[in-house]
């Protein structure tokens, strides 16, 4: 845990970020209880190197953080499929004072998240549920001030997704890499049509790698028009892809 520790304190120094031990801390914890779960159940893929562990997961999860202006006034984030908790959960630890609700369509994943939640102590909670069905609740839609994904979707089917969820005046921020400029001009029709506005792309590296990762940002100037989310399922198998607005 000791080198685990030592990489997190200094990637987060190097990204210019204010991590504490503790929270450092909190992140191995995380670590070994994933680890350990993802050993009986598969959750999702965790690699064996602990440098490439902190890089890939952890590090990563955090890089909206080196842009103040993505969590300034945030009270409210929902981390969209969610998974294993990468990035909900460590933006949880990150973020003490901003309410955390992470969604995920499996089971198994939730009932983990839930278990981190409870053993560290978290301001989070985790909902078993599908995100077109979450941008029908009436206690989600229109309500996070921002909504974060990793790893879910093409962006044109990741706006119809989350933006349901993001309260007008919120934003969504979706983490992407090298095929992040093609996925905006497929996704032009459901940017539009979601209620999108001021679309900008920030760097998101990680100290030491070459990685292409990159942030899509994406504000919402209006309400959820009333069509969208479509039930469950639409969007992937028939995405709002195109530039051009719908009449």
């Amino acid at each position: 845990m000791d080198e685990m520790l030592d990489l997190i304190m200094d990637g987060a120094l190097k990204m210019g970020l204010n991590l504490t031990e503790g929270q450092a801390l909190q992140i191995c914890r995380y670590h070994d209880m994933l680890t350990r779960a993802n050993a009986v159940t598969n959750l999702t893929r965790v690699p064996d190197d602990p440098r490439e562990a902190v890089d890939r997961n952890y590090l990563d999860a955090l890089t909206p953080l080196a842009h103040a202006r993505l969590t300034d006034g945030v009270r409210t984030l929902c981390d969209a499929g969610s998974g294993a908790g990468i990035p909900g959960i460590v933006l949880s630890i990150a973020l003490p004072e901003v309410r955390v609700v992470m969604m995920d369509a499996l089971g198994k994943r939730v009932a983990f998240l839930r278990q981190v939640i409870e053993a560290l102590n978290l301001n989070a909670e985790a909902h078993h549920t599908r995100l077109e069905d979450a941008g029908r609740n009436p206690a989600w839609r229109d309500s996070f001030d921002a909504v974060t994904a990793r790893a879910v979707a093409g962006l044109d089917v990741l706006v119809e997704l989350c933006m349901p969820l993001v309260r007008p005046g919120g934003h969504m921020i979706a983490y992407k890499g090298p095929a992040l400029d093609s996925e905006i001009a497929g996704a032009q029709k459901a940017i539009i049509a979601l209620k999108g506005a001021d679309a900008r792309v920030l760097d998101a590296p990680v100290p030491g790698r070459d990685w292409s990762h990159r942030l899509f940002v994406l504000g919402k100037a209006a309400p959820t028009p009333r069509a969208f989310p479509r039930k469950a399922g639409e969007a992937a198998r028939h995405p709002l892809s195109g530039s051009k607005k719908e009449e």
